[in-house]
């Protein structure tokens, strides 16, 4: 179980490069409670990253990837290089997910497609295999004119 455990604590990390944390609460044992801010570039948009900030649980459950992380997250993604598009695009799909707790939970960022205004929409949200979260956050990146936006 133990090994079960830290084998989720490595993948839940695998996608987003770490920025940085806040405390938010002190714990005696194990890690303190804290707020993650974490960078994902866009794998269909090269030169768009977006930063997630989430509260993670710390103290022993925290620690070793048994707790549940509370369902809220910001999200920004802005433009950190010229824009291309590899190879063309859903006009919805989902582009990064995160586990939030050992089983069941997770962060997802789904990007979207404005064709009218050519921007890339950012939504994340969490979900539950039982009861996802209302609790959501929304950011746009808007991609010059001269670039179209490939649509497959």
């Amino acid at each position: 179980m133990l090994l079960l455990a830290w084998a989720s604590i490595g993948l839940a990390h695998a996608g987003g490069e770490k920025i940085g944390t806040v405390d938010t609460a002190f714990k005696l044992i194990g890690r303190d409670h804290d707020i993650l801010v974490e960078a994902y570039d866009d794998p269909g948009a090269a030169g768009i990253t977006c930063y997630v900030s989430r509260a993670r649980t710390g103290g022993i459950k925290g620690t070793l990837g048994l707790a549940e992380d509370r369902a809220e997250a910001s999200i920004a993604c802005r433009q950190t290089g010229p824009i291309s598009f590899p190879k063309p695009l859903r006009q919805q799909e989902e582009v990064f997910s995160e586990r939030m707790s050992l089983l069941f939970k997770h962060l997802r960022i789904v990007r979207m497609i404005d064709r009218t205004r050519n921007t890339l929409v950012y939504l994340t949200y969490s979900e539950k295999l039982i009861d996802g979260s209302p609790q959501n956050s929304v950011t746009a990146v808007a991609v010059d004119r001269s670039i179209p936006i490939p649509v497959r």
